[in-house]
């Protein structure tokens, strides 16, 4: 299930992905299926191995130099008992975080209102309601974002 915080979470959620991943990836987190097709989706880019991704727009690149979505979403589905700031992510991770939160149960913490482009099912942490589209969904952020 796919749980979402609107504003600060002063402790809980990490707000650096771009610092935190670079200091706890792992090479495996790109053998996955799931990290191929994200990085695919998201940066246009393709993996060649655990080292090396071939970018249209930079050329072959390290990991670290992947979009912050891209590394966003690795952070969540490899270190699912965090939080982190999914505000790094444009909206065109959204279908990505839903994909997460139908495998296991995603956390994450929002500054802005993400697009999310099809039905879906959301807990509001900030006060415990559920929604289940972008209407519902903009009526409950509307007083923390």
């Amino acid at each position: 299930m796919l749980k979402i915080y609107f504003g600060d979470m002063k402790e809980e959620a990490v707000y650096n992905t771009e610092v935190y991943f670079k200091n706890v990836f792992e090479d495996h987190w790109l053998e996955d299926d799931f990290a191929r097709e994200i990085i695919k989706g998201v940066d246009k880019s393709e993996v060649i191995d655990t080292h090396l991704i071939k970018s249209p727009v930079l050329g072959m690149i390290p990991p670290t130099m992947l979009s912050g979505g891209v590394k966003t979403l690795l952070l969540i589905k490899n270190c699912p008992n965090m939080v982190f700031n999914a505000s790094t992510c444009g909206d065109n991770c959204a279908k990505y975080i839903l994909k997460l939160a139908r495998e296991q149960d995603v956390t994450i913490n929002l500054h802005h209102i993400m697009r999310f482009n099809t039905r879906f099912e959301a807990l509001i942490l900030n006060d415990n309601t559920t929604v289940s589209n972008m209407e519902q969904l903009i009526i409950a952020s509307a007083r923390y974002v």
